[in-house]
């Protein structure tokens, strides 16, 4: 079975049984927050 990512599973156990990509958003988030502050100044 080919691996895809899992969009939309919110449990991590749930990612491995599937086998699912996990794709790691965390510095593209804190970077959008960023650039959004910015704005808001």
């Amino acid at each position: 079975m080919a691996k895809t990512v899992g969009i939309g599973i919110q449990n991590f156990e749930e990612v491995i049984q599937r086998n699912c990509f996990y794709v790691d958003k965390t510095s593209f988030i804190k970077e959008w927050w960023e650039i959004a502050d910015r704005m808001n100044d």
